[in-house]
C-alpha cells in the first residue's frame, strides 16, 4: 500500500511548520505538500504537479484567495472519491462550518492549541477513524 499524499494550504509559515513536524511524528511515511495560499495550491493541482493529494488540509482565513473560495476551486479539480477535504481553522462558527460542508469538505476542525493534540487529529484523520476527532 502507497503511504497518504497530504497537501496542507496555510499562509500561515509557523502553522506549517507545526504541522510538519506533528505529520513526522504520526507518519513519517507521508509524502506531504505545503502550499502558502490557495492560489499556489490550485496551481499546482492544475499543472498536476501534485496528483490526487489523499488529504487536502485547508486553512480557512487566508489572505487573497479565503478558504472557502479555495474550497469553490478545489472541487473543479479534485475528485472527491479520492481526495478528502478537512477544513483546520481557528473558527468555530457555525456558517462557517455548514458552508464548508456544504462546499464539500469532509470534516471541519477547529485548529488544536497543542502539539499533541494536532498529533491525535492528523492520526485520527490519516487512519479514517473521523468520529475521534470530535471527542
Amino acid at each position: 500500500m502507497k503511504p497518504h499524499t497530504v497537501l496542507v494550504i496555510d499562509d500561515d509559515a509557523d502553522d506549517r511548520i507545526f504541522f510538519s513536524e506533528a505529520i513526522k511524528k504520526v507518519s513519517p511515511d507521508v509524502e506531504t505538500h505545503y502550499c502558502e495560499s490557495g492560489i499556489q495550491a490550485i496551481d499546482m493541482l492544475f499543472t498536476k504537479k501534485i496528483v490526487n493529494p489523499d488529504y487536502i488540509f485547508l486553512d480557512m482565513n487566508m489572505p487573497m484567495m479565503n478558504g472557502k473560495e479555495c474550497l469553490q476551486e478545489l472541487g473543479k479539480l479534485i475528485h472527491r472519491s479520492i481526495t478528502k477535504v478537512v477544513i483546520l481553522s481557528t473558527s468555530d462558527m457555525v456558517e462557517d462550518v455548514q458552508e464548508s460542508m456544504a462546499l464539500g469538505a469532509r470534516m471541519f476542525l477547529t485548529k488544536p492549541d497543542s502539539f499533541d493534540a494536532l498529533c491525535r487529529i492528523l492520526k485520527d484523520v490519516l487512519e479514517e477513524r473521523w468520529h475521534r476527532c470530535f471527542k
